[in-house]
Order: structure tokens, then sequence, then C-alpha cells
């Protein structure tokens, strides 16, 4: 752990607590636009832990998690330092969206640049910023719009560091999730840093079981590192899952599934249909594998190869 952390030209040494702004831009009304980056030092060494949310605006769960944490001063480290970012794409968030006002997605931006695209730099900034210093981190995310997760951990499972701290967040699922291509996870992997995905309901909606899952797993996690001494011990094991495959519509219609998030499936079952508005045509839907349902569509109307249910397996 480094004597002392400088995050947007402000120094932070052990023992210190501060909240810093990263200045990223303006709007176009003359507005700064700025990240709340909080930074909790222990006078004892240990490792750097990030914790993050909001790298899609609309993608509100993860912040409530770190807001929670924060309010009920969870994030005072006993060794290390915890570096928390409740909303890191405050555009997305102020007009509840998952893009920055370039229409581009913060996690395909990475590493960055600091003449691109506004996207791409809030990236760059981050990646300059925050990234050099953390050993390890957690991204909080939902599903897109009207799908919902299970709760899930996302890794690359083969990397000790991810297995080891999937396996003492104790998510529900944990998912093998290969790195994306201009994605903080890949970028900073290359950096020797690792990061996991939390993945809980939808955007723009609550999750309490979710975020209580989460804040929980947060816990563990530091526990596991020794920063933290009071958690929850995880009452289930997680099931882990190599592969997975989203089940698709073959026609557009009004979409039913006869299958809740969490359940288990087998290959062939029945698991919904496809009608259209007036009573004419039903489409029966199978699974396509036998697996979990981590991910569903609640959007009852869909065009046709619009993603219906995610299954892991």
């Amino acid at each position: 752990m480094p004597e002392t952390i400088v995050i947007n030209g402000q120094h932070i040494d052990r023992g210190e607590k501060v909240l810093t702004k990263l200045v990223i831009s303006k709007l176009p009304s003359g507005t700064v636009i700025e990240i709340p980056i909080y930074v909790f030092r222990s006078v004892h060494d240990g490792p750097v832990v990030l914790v993050m949310a909001g790298m899609h605006g609309d993608e509100v769960n993860g912040t409530e998690i770190i807001r929670r944490m924060l309010s009920k001063k969870m994030l005072y480290p006993l060794k290390g330092t915890i570096i928390a970012v409740p909303v890191l794409n405050i555009y997305g968030f102020l007009n509840f969206s998952r893009e920055v006002p370039d229409g581009k997605d913060v996690n395909r931006s990475f590493p960055g640049n600091r003449d691109g695209s506004l996207a791409s730099r809030v990236a760059y900034r981050f990646m300059k910023e925050v990234v050099p210093y953390i050993d390890y981190g957690l991204d909080y995310h939902t599903g897109g719009s009207s799908r919902a997760n299970y709760p899930q951990i996302r890794c690359v499972l083969g990397d000790y560091r991810n297995e080891e701290l999937a396996k003492a967040f104790a998510a529900p699922f944990i998912l093998n999730a290969p790195y994306r291509q201009g994605s903080l996870r890949k970028e900073s992997g290359k950096l020797g840093k690792s990061i996991l995905v939390y993945e809980t309901g939808e955007s723009l909606r609550f999750d309490e079981k979710g975020i209580n899952l989460g804040i929980e797993g947060t816990c563990r996690v530091l526990h596991h590192l020794g920063m933290m001494a009071n958690y929850t011990p995880a009452t289930e094991e997680s099931v882990v899952c190599m592969k997975d495959v989203w089940l698709r519509a073959k026609n557009a219609g009004l979409w039913r599934s006869f299958i809740k998030l969490g359940d288990q499936v087998k290959k062939n079952q029945y698991i919904g249909s496809i009608t259209d508005p007036y009573g004419e045509m039903e489409v029966r839907l199978n699974s396509p594998a036998t697996g979990y349902v981590v991910g569903l569509n609640n959007m009852p109307v869909v065009n046709q190869g619009d993603a219906l249910m995610h299954i892991a397996f």
C-alpha cells in the first residue's frame, strides 16, 4: 500500500478519510461535472480495494449498495485502503441513461483517450487517477432496460485471485465471464488488477434482495482480505457456471415467461410463449440448455431477436 495516494491533485496519506471530486468536463450550460470519490485509509498496511457503481447511469442498485455502506460507516478499513465511487457516469445518472451524452458506453471505452469522445475521456481519467492504486475491485451492475439479473458474480475463472474473491463474496451464482473489449475489467486485468462484477436486478429499479446480498458479499470480501471484522456468513454455497446461453425471440409479439429468475430448467423444457396481440398466433419456446435462469426479460412486448432469458450452466 502506498504511503500517499494522489487523486485529482489531492494528496491522501495513511489514516485519512477524504472526499475528492474528479472534474471531468462541463455541460453546455457551463455546469461542472464532477465524480465524487471517497477514500478511506487505515494507518496499517494492506490492500487497496475499489468499490464502484454507476458505470451505466441507469443502474442504481450498486449506487444504493455503496450509499448504505457509506451512511453506516462500513467502509473504514482495519488495514489498507478502500476507494468508493457511488456514481461513475454522472451524465447517465442525471439523464436516467446507460450512456453518456455522446451515446457511447463508458464500459466499452477503456483505457480511454484524453482527447477522445466524452465516454473515452471519463475512462481515461479513471484509468489514470484511480486504477493504478488498486489491487482488487468490485464493480456493481444491473441488467439492462426491463431485463433483470439474479444476484451473481461475473469474473474470469481460472485466475486464482478471481476465484478466491468470488468464493468469498458468495453470491448465489458465480459465472465465468471472459473479458470484453474496452471494459474496465479487461484493461485493469492487463495491469494485474483483479476486478469482479456483481450483477443484480434491472435498471432504474431497486432490488432489495440483491442490494442486501451485495452489501453482505462486499463485507465478506473485505473480511477475507483482513479489512473488516464484522460480516454475515453465507448460508448457501454459490452455484458455479462455466457457460451460458441466451434464449432469443424467434418472432415479434407478446412474451410470457413460465419461469422465474433463479429457477433451474431442463433442456427442451417448455418455458414460455410468444403470441400476437390478436389471438391468431402462438409460438412455444423451449429451453436451449439445462441450467439456471440468471437473467430474464420482463418486457411483455418484444421484437424478433430480443434477448428473453439468460441460462447459465
